[in-house]
């Protein structure tokens, strides 16, 4: 773990057997989960480096962790099947939600805390009660996706579901009834980030087909198409919506204004594959992880 503007790590985290694939910040910045190969969540004091606790249990690598957006909540999806979620101040498993019939890659909270949504490579997203276990919705088959899901992203209004899936179609499913209620057409490769927008009615998708997609949510038409030179792995958007940051397996971050599709700016720096990216929450830095084994931390500035 890393302080932004020192070049020395502030603490180094040892305990996981396998690769460590997930990270996440608790909203309050207090914690840190990190998920492993190795099917254990481990929490650490984000202030000290200290362990707090080992959560375990999942019979598989974990794919993802979220934190609850009002507490110390924690949610994981395993490549077992099943989806876990702790407390994470007890280090106690509060429910394990189980119904795919593959891997669980990807899911998350309602930004409202009330709801779970998951989705699988059995090609099915699931909505799921927190309290009671209760999977209260399930969205497959026609005319959702046709292949396993890669990622999906909630509205900030707790009412819609975008999900991409290996066979490049991007769904919009609204949770309170399961109905599809947009299909986004455009992509030829594996979808892999999709996102809504955070103060607008578009959604932005990206993938192997190198294009990053903006999107008119209410009518489902493509508003632009921002061309990159390879697979287009994350995408965030800026908190008033006039921009979309991408990163690339070409090595490049890109800053695109969303009304016209133009790149305003290039961020260089790695010579391998970006395979993740983060903005910061005051939307001053980016942090990049790329395949040439560094990580990276990029200035936006104004924007």
């Amino acid at each position: 773990m890393w302080r932004i503007g020192h070049a020395t790590p502030f603490f180094e985290l040892k305990g996981h057997t396998d690769s460590v694939v997930a990270l996440s910040f608790s909203n309050d910045g207090l914690l840190l989960a990190s998920g492993g190969l190795d099917g254990v969540v481990r929490i650490w004091d984000a202030s000290t480096g200290n362990i707090i606790h080992v959560l375990d249990g999942p019979g598989g690598g974990i794919e993802w962790v979220r934190w609850h957006p009002k507490g110390h909540l924690v949610l994981a999806g395993s490549e077992d099947y099943t989806t876990w979620m702790w407390n994470a101040d007890l280090g106690k498993c509060l429910s394990v939600y189980t119904g795919h019939c593959e891997s669980v890659t990807c899911g998350d909270f309602t930004p409202d805390g009330k709801t779970i949504c998951t989705g699988s490579a059995d090609g099915s997203l699931r909505v799921w009660n927190p309290q009671t276990q209760e999977c209260k919705l399930t969205v497959k088959g026609y005319p959702y996706h046709t292949e396993g899901l890669t990622c999906l992203s909630i509205s900030s209004d707790s009412t819609l579901v975008v999900s991409g899936s290996t066979d490049g179609s991007v769904h919009v499913v609204n949770i309170k009834n399961g109905k599809v209620v947009g299909s986004l057409v455009g992509h030829s490769g594996s979808i892999e980030c999709v996102g809504f927008s955070p103060s607008l009615t578009w959604v932005a998708t990206g993938g192997m087909d190198k294009k990053l997609m903006i999107w008119e949510l209410q009518s489902s038409s493509l508003r632009c198409t921002c061309q990159h030179e390879a697979c287009v792995m994350r995408l965030s958007w800026s908190s008033s919506s006039q921009h979309i940051i991408s990163a690339s397996l070409d090595g490049i971050v890109r800053l695109w204004d969303s009304r016209s599709g133009i790149c305003e700016r290039v961020f260089q720096g790695h010579n391998d594959s970006i395979q993740d990216m983060v903005v910061t929450v005051d939307q001053r830095f980016i942090l990049t992880g790329s395949d040439d084994k560094t990580a990276k931390v990029f200035e936006i500035g104004a924007f």
